[in-house]
């Protein structure tokens, strides 16, 4: 079934809304995740983090499980891949490089989805699009550089990568989630997801009863499995049904925004008045995506449904 109209434009509205809400999430959680990853390896919190969101997904959609088929397991197998790479990546990137270069190249993933969307359906973005790309990198340079410091190092190579496997995972969500049961791919990925971070937490960190579960840590996992994993992935696999990779990219590019605000409010942190007109970038772009025309690429994405 076709949609057309005012109820085209209602469920593009509806998906971005979804897709911020999103990001407002993972922006808060960002300062909890941070305080609790003193205590815990890095890959066994995203073990037990995936896990616990693995286990709510499966509870809630079990009379599902039947429905698994090699289309979905395939799909899941390829999401899953990119999303632990993205973590991965970033993490041993932050080993060798500063935070600012970290959250300036990891967001360069939303100039990436556009390069590769065009490559792989060889449609360009509308103007709407590449305003607002132009935009959030400008304001991610403004909120996460500090003076325009930026030197190249290894660690920088490495989050390279991260921005990669981010892009490319919203790209897979982009073509794999119209054609395939949103709640069924959610819970395959994550469960995959899981168990790739389950693989490296034994290979490379200490057992999980040998690590210091603090108060800290319970509440990250907590806080982050079910609202910034399962429900935030499950409402992505669901949405971007709804609007294209680029639009996506864009708004995700307001994480760094979402997590200087709770940094702001729960850390007592402050910004400087480049950083405040980072953010400001960033969430202009947003609007400006959402404003100016995207000729027609939008509308043939909601066509097809």
């Amino acid at each position: 079934m076709k949609i057309q109209g005012s109820a085209y434009r209602l469920a593009a509205i509806k998906a971005d809304a979804s897709l911020l809400a999103v990001v407002v999430v993972w922006g808060i959680t960002f300062v909890v995740v941070k305080n609790a990853l003193t205590d815990i390896g890095v890959f066994s919190f995203l073990a037990i983090r995936f896990c616990i969101a693995f286990i709510f997904l499966a509870i809630v959609f079990w009379r599902k499980l039947p429905q698994i088929n090699r289309s979905t397991l395939k799909a899941a197998g390829i999401i899953s891949i990119f999303l632990f790479a993205g973590y991965a990546f970033q993490t041993l990137g932050l080993i060798y490089t500063t935070a600012s270069n970290s959250g300036f190249i990891t967001g360069m993933s939303v100039i990436m989805v556009p390069c590769f969307y065009i490559m792989l359906t060889r449609k360009r973005p509308g103007i709407g699009a590449v305003a607002g790309v132009c935009l959030a990198v400008s304001g991610l340079a403004l909120l996460t550089l500090d003076n325009y410091n930026f030197s190249l190092n290894y660690g920088d190579l490495l989050t390279f990568f991260c921005a990669i496997s981010f892009a490319l995972h919203i790209i897979c969500v982009g073509i794999f989630a119209p054609k395939l049961d949103a709640q069924l791919l959610t819970l395959l990925q994550i469960g995959l997801t899981t168990f790739i971070c389950g693989i490296v937490s034994i290979a490379f960190e200490p057992p999980l009863l040998a690590q210091n579960f603090t108060p800290e840590v319970w509440q990250a996992l907590l806080i982050t499995a079910i609202p910034a994993t399962a429900l935030a992935y499950l409402i992505q696999n669901t949405m971007q049904k709804f609007t294209t990779p680029v639009h996506t990219a864009i708004i995700f590019a307001g994480e760094p925004v979402f997590a200087a605000l709770a940094g702001i409010y729960f850390l007592g942190e402050s910004l400087s008045i480049q950083q405040g007109i980072g953010c400001i970038l960033i969430l202009v772009g947003t609007l400006v995506n959402e404003i100016l025309p995207d000729h027609g690429v939008r509308h043939e994405c909601l066509a097809q449904k």
